[in-house]
């Protein structure tokens, strides 16, 4: 089955993205050139150079090798993938694998991320990546730990105390050395993949970014034993997330084939009740047909 495409616009910043649960979860922000996860890697992901993967389960991350490979024959160049550090060999082994099937290895960036150490993409634009409640288990019984994405805009403000002077004057203090501006970050989109309830959610680009994209994978008043034994969300969650959240808007994700839109809706506010929160959506409510959004943008 074909899994459909969203688009949602809030404050200047636009995301495409698919989403539903074990089958396959990417979203692209193009004008930021950037790729959170690839799912099977539709054509909007081939689009951005750079891709931020939360972690290796295969509706997040099958199509890895699938990127790199349609970059190259399509003549882009390859693109960077960021991924979880103890990912990065598998992927290369598995690019290397597919290599002995396909006939031909791509060329592939793969470069490992760290918790709290920014990537920069340009000047006024870095990712930095922090871990999330979703351990993973291997094979051998060893655990990659996942990690959401914040993309951070960057501005470097004039201090105060040199706003009165001129061109000249500001020039010759910094070629005397005098810093004579502060670094100020915008969070702009957090990403926190799949994910449990976790100290994350309070760090201050995670719950203050303009958009937060969250996972909300189960909704049946049952599903609780489910949610907390794969490290998913559970719609019950949010009575105590959402106070604590001074994002502008909010796009729940990961829902599965289970439960429609609708139903989802119906349930999210019934959970809440007069706590029902209006920055709170559905990211398959803006699905597009046609190339058109099903639903208006997001107001700001």
């Amino acid at each position: 089955m074909s899994v459909p495409l969203a688009e949602i616009e809030h404050g200047g910043i636009r995301i495409l993205g698919s989403s539903l649960a074990g089958e396959e979860t990417f979203f692209v922000l193009p004008e930021l050139n950037i790729g959170f996860d690839v799912g099977r890697c539709q054509r909007p992901v081939l689009g951005v150079d750079n891709i931020f993967l939360t972690h290796g389960h295969m509706d997040h991350a099958a199509g890895v090798a699938y990127y790199f490979s349609q970059r190259m024959f399509i003549d882009n160049a390859p693109g960077t993938v960021f991924v979880p550090e103890g990912l990065v060999e598998p992927i290369r082994r598995l690019l290397r694998a597919w290599a002995d099937i396909d006939g031909h290895e791509p060329p592939a960036n793969i470069q490992p991320a760290y918790p709290g150490q920014d990537i920069p993409l340009r000047r006024d634009l870095v990712v930095r990546p922090f871990l999330v409640n979703h351990p993973c288990r291997r094979h051998d019984r060893s655990v990659v730990h996942a990690l959401g994405y914040a993309a951070i805009e960057v501005r470097q403000k004039l201090l105060e105390d040199y706003q009165g002077l001129s061109g000249p004057e500001l020039v010759e203090l910094k070629a005397r050395g005098v810093s004579i501006t502060r670094r100020v970050e915008i969070p702009l989109v957090a990403y926190c993949g799949d994910t449990a309830p976790g100290s994350f959610l309070e760090l201050d680009y995670v719950r203050n970014s303009k958009v937060l994209l969250l996972e909300c994978t189960f909704l049946a008043p049952d599903h609780h034993e489910r949610a907390e034994a794969g490290f998913h969300m559970h719609v019950s969650y949010l009575r105590d997330i959402l106070p604590k959240l001074a994002n502008e808007r909010i796009v729940l994700a990961h829902l599965s084939r289970r439960t429609s839109v609708v139903e989802a809706r119906r349930l999210l506010e019934h959970e809440l009740g007069d706590r029902m929160d209006e920055r709170v959506c559905f990211l398959m409510e803006h699905r597009r047909r046609g190339g058109k959004r099903r639903s208006p943008p997001a107001e700001d």
